[in-house]
């Protein structure tokens, strides 16, 4: 009832909606609205009321509520269904059990504040509360174990794109899975799969993008990151980048799944930082140099070492050693 209220103050557009008028539509008393409406303002709902004119919707809540996301959001089944937490450790661990229980492909977990995120290799990824987009998605796809690691690339173009479209700034992508702008990062993804040896049960992705982080500045154990705010020159709205990742995720997602690996390298070459370049590979096993000169099918990246053999690597940190203009 209370969402119902809210979309009835929406469809007003700014303009008072009578307290009598919502009780007749809603078939509830008007003390019934009146309650309504103080949980909407609890929730961060900018609502003016006036004596004998009513309720009228002034702004939207910088938080990430489903009923915020929702509105606007151009997508059949990314985002289809939203769990929003204040707060949790990890929304990958979140998405990891719902979808354990059943959860449909594209249902994402988005959370305001993570207190045990985590990137790579078991690193930490910090945000301060309400300052970036937190969140991470389920899927299902019809793929093989070897093949979701171009979901990884997938989800990198999808973001650096809807990034590009939303603030006018254009990041590149790092190998395998971060996104940087001039030697900052703003963005880390983190794909987990649960599967056997021939099929996958679901993959999630997780996603973190620093937004707003220059309000507060930044926090110490942050240095070497950089947000969109910063860099954009202004204060920005995170939903609506929300909704545009949402969309370009289903995009490049469907993209994938129906043509193939290949427009999804194309997209990728292009916002690249690491092809072209010289890199050095460190992984447990081993540490080399080379030139970054491809990524294949399965999203692995290919490095030419010194004497002209190829490396194709699958896992490990990339260090670029020289970056190539922009």
């Amino acid at each position: 009832m209370k969402h119902r209220v809210l979309q009835a103050l929406k469809e007003g557009r700014g303009r008072f909606v009578s307290g009598e008028q919502l009780s007749g539509e809603m078939g509830i008393s008007r003390t019934a609205v009146w309650k309504h409406v103080a949980r909407l303002r609890e929730e961060g709902w900018s609502i003016v009321g006036q004596p004998r004119a009513g309720y009228a919707l002034v702004a939207s809540p910088d938080r990430l509520l489903p009923e915020v996301i929702r509105a606007g959001l151009d997508t059949k089944t990314i985002g289809s269904r939203i769990k929003y937490v204040t707060t949790t450790s990890s929304t990958n661990d979140l998405a990891r059990a719902m979808a354990r229980d059943g959860a449909p492909e594209g249902t994402i977990v988005v959370a305001e504040e993570q207190t045990g995120g985590k990137g790579r290799a078991g690193r930490k990824w910090q945000s301060p509360p309400g300052t970036g987009l937190l969140f991470s998605l389920i899927l299902r796809p019809d793929l093989l174990p070897p093949e979701t690691p171009m979901l990884t690339l997938v989800s990198a173009v999808a973001v650096a794109r809807a990034i590009s479209a939303s603030t006018g700034v254009t990041p590149r992508i790092k190998w395998p899975n971060d996104l940087l702008i001039g030697d900052r990062k703003v963005c880390g993804i983190l794909t987990e799969m649960a599967g056997e040896m021939d099929r996958v049960d679901f993959v999630v992705v997780g996603i973190g993008i620093n937004v707003n982080l220059g309000l507060s500045g930044t926090p110490q154990g942050l240095e070497g990151v950089s947000s969109l705010d910063i860099e954009a020159g202004r204060r920005l709205d995170r939903p609506s980048i929300l909704r545009t990742v949402l969309q370009e995720i289903e995009y490049w997602y469907s993209t994938y799944m129906r043509d193939g690996a290949e427009p999804v390298l194309s997209e990728w070459r292009a916002r690249s930082m690491t092809i072209g370049n010289r890199v050095t590979v460190s992984s447990p096993r081993m540490t080399f140099d080379g030139q970054a000169v491809d990524v294949d099918c399965d999203g692995a990246l290919i490095v030419e070492v010194d004497g002209g053999a190829r490396r194709r690597v699958l896992c490990g940190d990339i260090s670029v050693r020289s970056a190539r203009p922009s």
